[in-house]
């Protein structure tokens, strides 16, 4: 019999109200029957808002909310605030078990392979015909990096994400089979701990987050998912190739990760050479911890007598090499080799990071001068148990610790280093006058800059010199190449990769960046007796829109640069090319920003293609749609064909890690997502008929064009504007949050354009407007529609055909209901109301509300709909179980901003602001 609906969903409904009477227990021992009281009063009269009625009971109950909220005295603010925060955060762990226990039935009852997972993927491209020998050869080239990035909108502190997984892991315990009443009894006591330990632990950071902190924030989500689920998921997704193409690859690992943080310079005066060397200390610590641990265990299991089975003589020669003596594993030559692997482990953690190994080693050994080496004895081991009756103990915990070291090596993660082009601009301005080559190198065009510097290039002479002194900010741009070259020498050349070029517009960008190579000895010009070397990949960052719209051109006249040419085919011909999603949106609205980095990709494909060269693309998404967010699954799918050949890579940022990766399922599903969506895209491309699709580029190009005229008439070029925006969000108060060690601006100023899309995405969202999100669309679609001597019917319907069958245009779409759905008018009002010039407020406001409706009302016509989420009734049911418990949180954050401002900044009224907009981030599920 088909499981209907509320049955499946029963469990959820059961976990959230088990989590919300503990969380009332807590609140009711700790703070008080009366705090209790008023906390039920509050909810009770939210959910009578929310629920459907008559007009006037709905106004009756609306009052009476109000009535409630405004007579809190600020104790009381706390608690409610407080209790409203934190039932959100119960209620994700009760909605992301759900999601895991739904894959379970899923799986356990038999069903196809879910759209998502490997399996699904491989069987798609097989069912299309594509030959093995093609899925293979993608799966050798290929290579897929999620990059974790320092941009650390994650409001929740770790000690509240520590407390989430021990009540996930309890309420898993208590869901499992075989409980008898006492040991349920038992589970449900240590749940109250947690949730009243969860109540008494301060939701707000006391001081601001060091870049220390952020990488040690970082580390936590490969101890919770990484090093366990990235290994197994790349282990079956190699046995699903290996069962299609009949051999097993030897390719470097197709799936590995990346991170920004300790090494993103872009605005963060607090990263230097110094964050660089801390972080890749701190990785190397983490890997071969993991490693020792995984090597003990394995000493453990293989207890094997060579009196019961047969080993290779290289295993022999490794295990007397070891050095291990004792008699008692005289007769034992597994645990005799790892004695001596092990015992080098030892020596690599002391050499690399000072480390002392959880237990000392049994014997003396030297250090592993490479992971190479610690996987060649690995691959001993494994060849060794590869043959008669131990075969299959070879594909146990040995497969996974060697993928494991394929993976991570002794670096865990590739950090990238990232800098602003003005930067690199003005430090090698300094460095050629300094070195007299040229006294002003900032007054010169672009055409005698590039001449300028790919003269200095070829040569192979240093510019900098040891006794000469430097600017500040030269010498710290020259100390932190020179320590990812160190590192490189230390951890292998995986440790440091990748140079981001952030606000790439030139030519002379990506040469400055090449010159700071240079002289830090990561790239070496070629010549008579040399050949040409470098050593990073250089990687222009394109983010606003007349950057998107020129990448190409500008990429172009680099490969037409000789000595570029012969640093590209020195790494094999491939080009790196990152686009911003986050800043080209805040440049030019949701609509066009998704066009013009679609017409980027394109354009870039075909110049590649037309030259022979390789590429892959770096996706700049953040966590929400307005950053370029929303299920990566459809995202990748939807880029034009050819764009993910490569793979690619792909950030994840701020508070969108926890959420994909703190829960190992979880985690593990959203790797898995990534590998899935990048296969397809390369093997299965959605491309519709070119006939088809020369229509509806034509169309959405003019909608494009009306839709960046509405947003910069509304964000630049509206008188006011930024006295609105800084009035009606609470920006100011964001930009005091302890969320991060940048701050909230790139430069010391008001305007939008300094501000980083982070704050404003984040201000956006907790007024529940999420302006840029879609503002813009309603405009462009209704002007387009109703040009001058149009069929509006035609059109209308040729909107519908693009939704139907242009998987681009319907992940635009489909992002926007959910932005939509997310946003409340009414709320957005009451923050409008902050604003002091009430002229002013009506003013934009009313134009944004105009534009809202226009939105929504074109969105339901595509759409065919004529409510949010009819498509995606999983997130409807969630975002309508969540207002209830945010609409109180946005009363009080107004009234609270209004107290503030007026001039009430007492510790407590600060605290409470700040609560508020913690509890927002978690109800909403995304800040920035």
């Amino acid at each position: 019999m088909e499981e209907r609906s509320d049955d499946r969903d029963a469990p959820l409904r059961e976990e959230t109200r088990l989590l919300g009477r503990l969380l009332g227990d807590a609140i009711r021992e700790c703070s008080g029957a009366d705090a209790f009281a008023s906390v039920e009063r509050v909810r009770q009269l939210s959910v009578a808002v929310r629920r459907d009625g008559a007009r006037d009971a709905l106004a009756q109950a609306k009052q009476a909310l109000d009535h409630e909220l405004d007579g809190l005295d600020i104790d009381r603010v706390l608690d409610v605030v407080r209790a409203f925060s934190y039932f959100s955060v119960l209620a994700n762990i009760a909605e992301d078990r759900h999601q895991n226990r739904r894959r379970r039935a899923h799986r356990l009852a038999g069903s196809p392979p879910q759209e998502g997972g490997i399996a699904h993927a491989v069987a798609t491209v097989v069912a299309r015909g594509v030959p093995p020998e093609t899925i293979a050869a993608w799966r050798d080239r290929a290579r897929v990096d999620a990059v974790l990035t320092a941009h650390p909108t994650e409001v929740q502190r770790k000690s509240i994400l520590d407390t989430q997984r021990q009540i996930a892991g309890l309420l898993a315990e208590r869901e499992g089979a075989g409980l008898d009443d006492a040991e349920r009894a038992e589970v449900d006591a240590k749940l109250h701990r947690r949730v009243l330990q969860l109540w008494l632990t301060g939701m707000i950071r006391l001081a601001r987050l060091r870049v220390i902190d952020e990488i040690e924030n970082g580390l936590s989500f490969y101890r919770y998912t990484f090093l366990r689920e990235l290994p197994r998921l790349a282990l079956d997704f190699d046995r699903e190739i290996a069962a299609i193409a009949g051999t097993a690859t030897q390719a470097a690992p197709v799936l590995t990760l990346g991170s920004w943080i300790g090494g993103d310079r872009d605005g963060n005066p607090f990263v230097n050479a110094d964050t660089l060397r801390e972080a890749l200390s701190r990785q190397a610590a983490v890997a071969i911890g993991r490693y020792l641990d995984e090597t003990h265990a394995l000493g453990a299991e293989l207890s094997l007598s060579t009196r019961l089975v047969q080993i290779t003589p290289e295993l022999l020669a490794l295990g007397e090499k070891s050095g291990d003596e004792s008699v008692h594993r005289s007769q034992e030559p597994y645990r005799r080799a790892l004695i001596g692997v092990y015992a080098r482990l030892a020596a690599t953690a002391q050499s690399l990071g000072g480390l002392r190994a959880p237990r000392p080693p049994e014997v003396d050994a030297p250090a592993y001068a490479s992971p190479a080496e610690f996987r060649a004895d690995l691959d001993v081991i494994a060849a060794s148990l590869a043959h008669g009756n131990t075969r299959s103990l070879a594909d146990g915990r040995i497969a996974r610790l060697r993928q494991s070291v394929a993976a991570f090596g002794f670096h865990l993660a590739t950090v990238d280093i990232r800098q602003n082009s003005d930067v690199h601009e003005a430090s090698v301005a300094e460095l050629l006058a300094r070195a007299d080559v040229h006294p002003d190198y900032l007054a010169l065009g672009e055409d005698d800059r590039v001449a300028l510097l790919a003269r200095e290039l070829a040569h192979p002479r240093p510019l900098a010199s040891p006794h000469i002194a430097y600017s500040d900010q030269t010498k710290s741009e020259m100390g932190i190449f020179a320590a990812a070259a160190d590192a490189r020498r230390r951890y292998g050349p995986d440790s440091v990769k990748h140079a981001i070029i952030s606000k790439a517009t030139s030519v002379s960008d990506l040469l400055e960046c090449a010159v700071m190579l240079k002289e830090s000895g990561l790239l070496k010009p070629g010549g008579p007796g040399r050949a040409t070397s470098c050593d990073l990949a250089i990687i222009p960052l394109f983010e606003t829109i007349a950057d998107l719209r020129a990448c190409d051109a500008v990429l172009a006249r680099a490969y037409a640069i000789p000595v570029y040419r012969e640093w590209l085919a020195c790494r094999g011909d491939l080009q790196e090319i990152m686009l911003g999603y986050s800043d080209s949106n805040k440049d030019g609205g949701y609509l066009t920003a998704n066009w013009e980095l679609y017409l980027a990709q394109r354009r870039l494909v075909a110049l590649h293609t037309r030259l022979g060269l390789r590429f892959r693309f770096f996706h700049g998404r953040g966590g929400t749609v307005g950053r370029g967010g929303g299920p990566s699954f459809e995202a990748i799918l939807a880029q034009p064909a050819g764009s993910a050949d490569e793979g690619f890579r792909l950030t994840e940022q701020g508070e969108i890690i926890a959420a994909k990766y703190s829960d190992p399922e979880l985690g593990r599903r959203n790797l898995e997502t990534l590998l899935s969506s990048a296969m397809l895209a390369a093997l299965d491309p959605r491309a519709p008929a070119p006939a088809a699709e020369a229509r509806w580029e034509k169309a959405l190009a003019a909608m494009s064009t009306h839709s960046f005229a509405a947003y910069r008439a509304l964000v630049y070029e509206t008188p006011g504007f930024v006295e609105f925006f800084r009035a009606s969000t609470p920006i100011n108060e964001i930009a005091e949050l302890n969320i991060g060690s940048r701050p909230a601006s790139r430069k010391p100023s008001q305007r939008i354009e300094d501000l980083r899309a982070i704050p404003w995405v984040f201000s956006w969202s907790q007024s529940r407007l999420a302006l840029p999100g879609w503002y813009g669309f309603g405009t462009a679609v209704e002007n387009w529609v109703r040009e001058s001597g149009a069929d509006a019917a035609s059109r209308e319907a040729l909107l519908r055909e693009m939704f139907s069958n242009w998987p681009f245009f319907r992940t635009v779409v489909q992002n926007l209901d959910m932005v939509l759905a997310k946003t409340d008018l009414a709320i957005a009002s009451r923050y409008a109301d902050l604003v002091p010039d009430r002229a002013l407020a009506e003013r934009i406001f009313g134009t944004i509300e105009r534009e809202w409706r226009r939105t929504a009302s074109w969105l339901f016509l595509i759409m065919g709909a004529s409510e949010f989420l009819v498509s995606n009734p999983a997130l409807a049911r969630s975002i309508r179980n969540r207002f209830p418990y945010l609409d109180p949180l946005n009363h009080l954050q107004v009234e609270l901003l209004r107290r503030y401002r007026a001039g009430q900044a007492d510790d407590k009224t600060k605290r409470a602001i700040h609560l508020t907009i913690n509890g927002l981030a978690a109800g909403l599920r995304n800040s920035g």
